[in-house]
């Protein structure tokens, strides 16, 4: 019989039970019983005690005092390792990765451990939706593999498709160092790590040097921009009744960024976008992008009398 992290069992050759909180090898378990101590226990000792779960518990244990959790009340769009604890398990965590996209995930993950490698999930993920991925003890954090996520991301709206992500993540002590919260999707509190922002950029050596030698009008291949780009969405796509807001946002920042980098390209000195006021969330996704650009010197309100707040004017180096 396999067992798994988080598992009710009791011994078969004495009247005592637990929670599965440690794999120690094929043969042997940790179990922690209900006085919080951890025991290693052979395999063929144990039995699963089926049908354990919360309709046992709401005869058989008082209800637990209600705390005040912090609760993750806004997401950006991404996708997200939520990391939650076990109410019953100790020591023990879930992994489930999180689709908090438009978008619908193909996912493959691996662990590695002293160059031993194992697959521990693949599947696909919907928009917006959770899968468990893997779970473990954190007493044993030390001794955890490397994790190594390979990502494609299918899109159902007309945007540019994104290159699979492969992102490789090595779980530390600081990862688990804030404040437990109550997970979104999940029930239950831990910590929420966004996996996107660590994707490497990877570079194609053999483009990079093509580049060296190509002369200036060759390089210029991008059409220069307006000084002035709108990115309402009535003035990006005649359909746009008929898409959702995170479609909308999303097509607003791909058409910011290519009109950023046309830009650059073009060696312009300063240039607006107006994104208007509204709820602020376009205004703040484009500040924080411009604010990780390498190229842009700073950047304002641009001219109230004209654009009122709706507008940023961006300053090239």
């Amino acid at each position: 019989m396999k067992f798994k992290l988080g598992d009710f069992v009791r011994f078969v050759d004495e009247k005592r039970e637990g929670y599965v909180t440690k794999i120690i090898d094929a043969q042997t378990l940790g179990v922690t019983d209900e006085d919080g101590f951890e025991i290693p226990v052979a395999i063929s000792n144990l039995t699963s005690v089926h049908g354990h779960g919360a309709v046992a518990e709401e005869h058989d244990a008082p209800k637990p005092v209600q705390v005040n959790v912090p609760l993750i009340s806004k997401i950006e769009n991404g996708i997200y390792v939520a990391v939650a604890t076990d109410n019953k398990a100790g020591n023990v965590v879930h992994f489930h990765l999180q689709n908090q996209s438009p978008g619908v995930l193909l996912v493959s993950l691996t662990t590695e451990r002293k160059e031993k490698y194992a697959g521990a999930f693949h599947g696909i993920i919907e928009a917006y939706q959770s899968a468990l991925v893997y779970s473990a003890s954190l007493a044993d954090l030390d001794l955890w593999p490397e994790f190594s996520f390979q990502i494609l991301i299918s899109a159902k709206t007309d945007v540019k498709p994104v290159d699979p992500l492969v992102i490789r993540k090595k779980f530390r002590a600081k990862d688990f160092s804030s404040e437990q919260k109550e997970l979104p999707i999940a029930k239950n509190k831990g910590w929420l790590i966004r996996l996107d922002d660590l994707a490497p950029i990877t570079i194609d050596a053999q483009k990079l040097k093509e580049s060296f030698f190509k002369s200036p009008a060759e390089k210029k291949t991008v059409d220069a921009p307006a000084k002035e780009i709108d990115l309402h969405i009535e003035k990006l796509r005649d359909d746009h009744h008929f898409l959702e807001p995170d479609e909308i946002l999303q097509i607003q920042l791909n058409h910011f960024q290519n009109s950023l980098d046309a830009a650059i390209v073009h060696h312009f000195d300063k240039m607006v976008f107006i994104h208007g006021s509204g709820n602020g969330t376009l205004r703040d996704k484009i500040h924080k992008l411009i604010s990780k650009n390498p190229h842009i010197k700073t950047y304002m309100d641009a001219r109230k009398e004209k654009f009122g707040y709706g507008a940023t004017e961006v300053v090239f180096k």
